[in-house]
């Protein structure tokens, strides 16, 4: 399948699943649970409380070398936003991009998809495990705090 044909069909449009292709066009579903979606929700708040520039955005779709990856918060500057607004899933990654785990996702995965994200031109790629700890990465590998937002928590509190 291409992802154009994802969004539209009709059966997949309420699935409580989170949905991705891989490179052969398969879709891969991955389910959340509440404690999920609280932390994608802090996140997002966050960041908003914290950049007064750019546009934070749950799940956005983002083109990889491994199929369509939907990230679970990114952040992305005006310039790049102006680029992708009208794309069905981005054609470049926003600057930063954002992955909750889940029971789902393995930390291979997560690992996998920060790889994926840092090829498709994110400057970081933040990780958040399953009790809020968040680790911050860029190209050079681990960081000490963001560089892009330095005073985001490397916690979130519930």
């Amino acid at each position: 399948m291409k992802w154009e044909e994802v969004c539209e069909h009709k059966q997949l449009q309420d699935l409580p699943f989170k949905i991705e292709l891989n490179k052969w066009g398969q879709i891969i579903m991955s389910p959340v649970k509440i404690k999920h979606s609280f932390y994608q929700g802090r996140i997002q708040r966050l960041l908003e409380s914290l950049l007064d520039r750019g546009e934070v955005m749950p799940e956005c779709a983002i083109n990889t070398s491994d199929g369509v990856k939907v990230a679970d918060v990114v952040w992305c500057s005006e310039e790049r936003f102006d680029i992708i607004q009208d794309e069905t899933s981005a054609s470049i990654a926003p600057e930063i991009c954002i992955e909750v785990k889940s029971v789902g996702n393995s930390l291979d995965e997560l690992q996998f998809k920060k790889k994926l994200y840092l090829e498709a031109q994110a400057l970081e790629v933040w990780l958040c495990d399953e009790e809020g700890q968040i680790k911050f990465y860029n190209q050079q590998g681990e960081l000490n705090q963001s560089v892009l937002v330095p005073g985001f928590p490397k916690q979130i509190k519930k």
